[in-house]
């Protein structure tokens, strides 16, 4: 590709900023969280028609899908889940063949009052975006849509077949990118635009979600002492499995990727719901949670892990000795995930960055995880992890800093020049 062609689609990304803001706009003002993803992927859906793309849109039906490796179990209502793909087919096959993907589902809010501005109504000031969802990852889904508006509106077209993919459940099983390959999709890469603030995610965690169901005996609180507090006791067992978060980090001291990361391994007790008076003991205590797991760990070892620390943790309370806690899987099941086996991709993507940011791409040990694994792990299609920059990712004020947003958008479409090859339209 010839200089003159990389500016010209690098001309394309700048006429196109504006636009592609607003369409960014229009993505994060749709409140998507888990079970309501639906009138997202029908806007995905008719920005793809618009462009003239195959749409597949269907729904997910889990039974499909649980015996595939990375399967998390699904305990809402899934009756409106569906995924989006959109399939260009080019005139001549020359390049190689790329898929595309972001996922459209969101984290809550939490509490309203606690935004400075409402997250579903996206502001632009001071160089960024905000709202829920505007980092992670709608503004990168719209930065592919509009990477490939700028091939063509550089008078070009991509000589390789792409899949532009928009999935649900990245944020709590990752089964929306499992049925696109349970569907048949595939290609010699993919490439999914998280925000990465502008680095490589060579290597990231995997993450097993599980509840302990707590069981108490209730007594009027007077005599207390006669009963036995669910949820004083649910805390002995988070104290319990708080060391195991310790133990895990030391195993994480010998990893190639993250022993120079400080703390990998984290745990976190992230809903806690027991109780049924305030002047009861508690009969009942459910906490959620959430422990990541390396590259090359074994999800069944490390819940075999988890049940021996919780049950050895129960042995050692007076009334779970008699009356031991259940662990149930409440989710994500994911392995972690390590790039192996990218030369050729990587190679690609590093001209494109080198012209827009000057200088070799910097690794990054992730601590969250992608839905990149599926794709390496389950079929060995290497899977690139890269974008822009911003913060507040599942909390308040979360924003995407704009400029870096420009600059992502402009790798992505020469990467997907580079990889795909292009002629004149």
């Amino acid at each position: 590709m010839t200089a003159e062609t990389q500016q010209r689609i690098l001309s394309a990304v700048d006429e196109g900023f504006d636009a592609q803001l607003a369409t960014t706009q229009a993505f994060v003002a749709i409140p998507s969280t888990r079970g309501a993803e639906g009138p997202c992927q029908d806007m995905i859906g008719d920005l793809l028609r618009e462009r003239g793309y195959e749409v597949d849109d269907w729904h997910i039906n889990p039974d499909e899908l649980k015996d595939l490796r990375g399967f998390g179990p699904i305990e809402h209502d899934f009756s409106k889940a569906r995924t989006v793909v959109g399939t260009y087919r080019p005139d001549t096959n020359a390049g190689k063949s790329l898929i595309l993907q972001g996922h459209c589902d969101v984290v809550p809010t939490g509490p309203l009052e606690m935004w400075e501005t409402p997250p579903f109504s996206p502001v632009i000031k001071d160089g960024r975006m905000y709202g829920r969802g505007a980092c992670d990852m709608k503004s990168g889904t719209i930065a592919a849509l509009y990477a490939l508006d700028a091939i063509g509106k550089a008078g070009l077209k991509p000589t390789a077949r792409i899949h532009f993919q928009s999935v649900i459940e990245e944020e709590s099983t990752g089964v929306g990118a499992l049925s696109t390959l349970q569907r048949g999709y595939r290609a010699d890469a993919c490439f999914i635009p998280e925000p990465t603030n502008g680095k490589m995610i060579r290597s990231q965690v995997g993450v097993i979600w599980f509840r302990l169901k707590v069981r108490g005996f209730p007594v009027h609180v007077f005599e207390a002492g006669a009963g036995s507090n669910a949820i004083m006791a649910a805390y002995h067992l988070v104290h319990a499995l708080e060391k195991l978060e310790i133990a895990w980090n030391e195993r994480a001291k010998a990893d190639r990727h993250f022993k120079d990361v400080n703390h990998p391994i984290n745990f976190n007790p992230g809903i806690i719901k027991g109780g049924d008076w305030a002047s009861s003991v508690p009969a009942w205590c459910d906490v959620d949670c959430r422990i990541a797991v390396l590259p090359g760990w074994s999800i069944a070892e490390c819940q075999k892990e988890i049940l021996a620390c919780v049950s050895a943790a129960a042995r050692d309370h007076r009334f779970l000795s008699n009356n031991p806690p259940q662990v149930e899987w409440s989710g994500f099941l994911s392995e972690g995930y390590e790039l192996v086996n990218s030369e050729a991709p990587e190679a690609a993507f590093a001209k494109a960055h080198g012209v827009v940011y000057g200088g070799a791409v910097e690794d990054r040990a992730f601590t969250a995880l992608t839905d990149t694994r599926f794709y390496g792990l389950n079929h060995d299609i290497p899977s690139l992890c890269f974008g822009a920059t911003g913060a507040a990712m599942h909390g308040f004020n979360e924003y995407v800093e704009l400029e870096s947003l420009r600059k992502a958008t402009k790798a992505m479409a020469l990467f997907i020049a580079e990889w795909c090859g292009v002629e004149k339209a």
